[in-house]
């Protein structure tokens, strides 16, 4: 069993900056990728960024030059710089570890909300 929890979501005002953080604990594979979605009401889920172990990412274009996904494999930790927040990036976020032939986990996710 892998637990993630998410950290670090809340209020801010549009073009302001938050940070997440992804804590992951328990039966941790490796090589393994996290992965960042998140879902605005109304919305289907949209996955959005991803790091291998190795530290490759990967973006969505929705979020491309704004978002920043970084690990600490030591902490077990990845971590989402969201700069120049839209109001449009109003949802739940949530991380995702995967591993070949391992089960998927997610976290319960964090709200993230950007007034205008």
């Amino acid at each position: 069993q892998v637990q993630l929890v998410e950290s670090g979501g809340g209020l801010v005002q549009a073009g302001g900056s938050l940070r997440l953080s992804c804590a992951a604990s328990g039966s941790i594979f490796s090589p393994n990728t996290m992965h960042w979605y998140r879902q605005a009401p109304g919305n289907s889920r949209e996955w959005f960024a991803r790091i291998t172990s190795d530290g490759l990412t990967a973006y969505a274009d929705s979020v491309k030059g704004r978002f920043t996904i970084s690990r600490d494999n030591a902490k077990n930790t990845v971590y989402l710089q969201m700069n120049s927040l839209k109001p449009e990036d109003t949802a739940i976020y949530r991380c995702k570890i995967t591993a070949p032939g391992w089960p998927e986990y997610w976290g319960q996710g964090t709200q993230v909300t950007v007034s205008s």
